[in-house]
């Protein structure tokens, strides 16, 4: 039987699973890891190594414990960069995706090319500090002699790829927000590397994601994808027919395209390449979600599991009987960006209970579901596959139905990530033929959640309304 590794890096955790050809997961391995911050300058590092060291320990327990793997791949958080000299070996930590320190130098890329001109080269719609080409740009200036030293550069995905097999390889998925890939010819934008200072020869090769490019102790060594979009290949997005919601801490939606979708101004939708050959994805969040009901529980209903809470909220008529609740207990994102937005709970009378109150936070999320489905233009018959905290409350998930009237799947899978990396390992096996194939043959979905002719027209209309009167920067 043959056995394909998933390996998923996320900020502060590893998760490495194994699968057989139909997607049955056969062992998996975590590995929590700490950051690197300075109080002082607020650097956010990780030494580059240990990203490759565990790894390799993952890899070897999980091949203990489930025999022989075929072949792996990887995903990885985006934007964290690693320096190294032309063996390969690291001149510094890694620059960690959180890291802010080079706000000055993503200014002056924004005074040299604006939002649009970055937009329609690089799909991103802001230019700030987190981005790879900024980060460059703080080294050349700060430390010099790093830079003069740094031979070839690369993010994480392809810093695991090199520590495995020495081949200095990238994917263009993993490459869509360092603002110096064309997403459209999938090439270096040499306009945008002569500006930060550095040349193609620093840059590595680009292949298609699920491309062989080595072997580690036997296994065939497979190119990934960013995490995000390897969730969604893990839920089974494959096509314009399916969105894939996480509804964890944040809400992270996102949408599979065939196009660029035009700039507008007042938009922070990112837009990367897709694992899949002429497919975009378009990326929304919502900064709170699942924490909003957190934090309810912690303050208010600490005696309570979620579950009970469910159960409270589930005598709730739908729209809390005129109660309205706004979720930004982080400030506001997509559609309407407002960083100094605050919660807000609304039309209070005596006759509302606690459970008034969660029932209230829940819809308040289905709604900015909703929301964000119409800014995509999401269409009326796709279906969304939903992960993450929320997707295991059948309450929740009838509302998200019920508001955005559609039909919800949940997947038998919890580690998404994990599986759709190994369905691009499967791939590049040949063990598939393409992305869809695999997907159809491994995804098995749990359960379904359809519309059931509950009305929230009323309450949604009500939502927008407090929302445009409240969450304004003006």
């Amino acid at each position: 039987m043959k056995k394909y590794l998933g390996i998923d890096i996320g900020t502060t955790s590893l998760k490495a699973a194994v699968f057989d050809e139909k997607g049955n997961r056969l062992g998996l391995e975590k590995v929590d890891y700490t950051l690197d911050t300075n109080a002082e300058t607020g650097f956010i590092e990780f030494d580059a190594n240990t990203y490759v060291e565990m790894c390799k320990e993952v890899i070897e327990r999980l091949t203990e414990k489930c025999g022989q793997i075929t072949a792996l791949s990887v995903d990885t958080q985006g934007e964290t960069i690693i320096f190294a000299d032309e063996e390969g070996k690291p001149l510094c930590p890694a620059i960690v995706w959180l890291d802010n320190r080079a706000t000055a130098q993503a200014d002056k890329i924004k005074e040299k090319f604006g939002n649009e001109r970055v937009y329609s080269v690089c799909g991103q719609p802001e230019i700030i500090a987190t981005w790879p080409a900024a980060k460059i740009m703080w080294l050349k200036e700060n430390k010099p002699e790093i830079f003069a030293k740094t031979k070839k550069i690369f993010m994480l995905e392809d810093w695991i790829l090199f520590g495995l097999t020495g081949a200095f390889v990238t994917e263009p998925t993993i490459q869509s927000s360092t603002i110096y890939l064309d997403i459209t010819s999938k090439n270096w934008w040499s306009e945008m590397l002569d500006f930060i200072g550095i040349t193609p020869s620093q840059l590595p090769n680009i292949k298609k994601s699920a491309t062989v490019v080595g072997e580690y102790k036997g296994i065939k060594v497979v190119t990934g994808a960013l995490d995000q979009i390897a969730g969604t290949i893990g839920v089974g997005v494959v096509d314009e027919t399916r969105i894939s919601e996480m509804t964890g801490t944040i809400m992270a939606i996102c949408v599979m395209s065939k196009d660029i979708p035009a700039f507008d101004p007042k938009s922070i939708v990112p837009c990367h390449l897709h694992a899949m050959d002429g497919k975009y994805c378009l990326i929304l969040w919502s900064a709170t979600a699942g924490m909003a009901l957190k934090w309810f529980k912690e303050q208010f209903c600490g005696e309570l599991s979620f579950a009970q809470i469910d159960e409270l909220a589930k005598n709730v008529p739908a729209g809390c009987e005129g109660m309205s609740m706004l979720p930004y207990f982080c400030g506001s994102t997509i559609p309407n960006y407002n960083p100094e937005a605050t919660a807000t709970f609304s039309g209070i009378t005596l006759s509302h209970t606690k459970a008034h109150f969660a029932r209230a936070i829940m819809e308040a999320v289905a709604f900015m579901l909703r929301q964000n489905l119409e800014y995509a233009s999401a269409g009326e018959d796709c279906q969304l596959r939903i992960t993450g905290g929320g997707a295991s409350s059948p309450l929740w998930a009838g509302i998200k139905a019920n508001v955005t009237v559609k039909t919800l799947n949940t997947v038998v899978e919890s580690e998404t990530a994990c599986l759709g990396t190994a369905i691009l390992a499967m791939v590049g096996d040949g063990a598939y033929a393409t992305i869809e194939e695999a997907a159809e043959a491994t995804v098995k979905v749990k359960d379904a959640y359809l519309p059931n002719g509950e009305d929230y027209e009323k309450a949604y209309k009500l939502f927008c309304e407090l929302d445009e009167k409240l969450n304004s920067k003006e």
